[in-house]
């Protein structure tokens, strides 16, 4: 099993999918898109599968695509369901801003 905690150094966004998931596909080059256009946070993949099962549940994960922002570990925002990109931007910059700003 891959030691998915061990990459969440820094500022991370994790992208959780399931392999037969439309809406994970769409989203997969979104995301990666929205990530390489920044220089503060690391794109994460996750498969939701029956080797992530403890993962999944400790982190809660009930639904795919779910998107978690994650800071040295920490989850600090979450949003599940896919989601145009112009609106994930928006929500990216805004818990991040919000969170720097803590």
């Amino acid at each position: 099993m891959i030691d998915y905690k061990s990459q969440l150094k820094g500022l991370c966004v994790v992208e959780i999918s399931g392999e037969s998931c439309a809406n994970c596909l769409t989203l997969m080059p979104i995301l990666k898109d929205i990530c390489d256009a920044r220089t503060d946070v690391k794109l994460v993949h996750i498969e939701a599968d029956y080797s992530t099962t403890e993962l999944m549940e400790e982190w809660e994960i009930t639904k795919v695509p779910t998107i978690l922002l994650v800071e040295d570990g920490e989850i600090f925002a979450r949003c599940a369901g896919y989601q145009p990109e112009e609106i994930l931007e928006l929500w990216i910059d805004a818990k991040i801003e919000e969170r720097k700003g803590k």
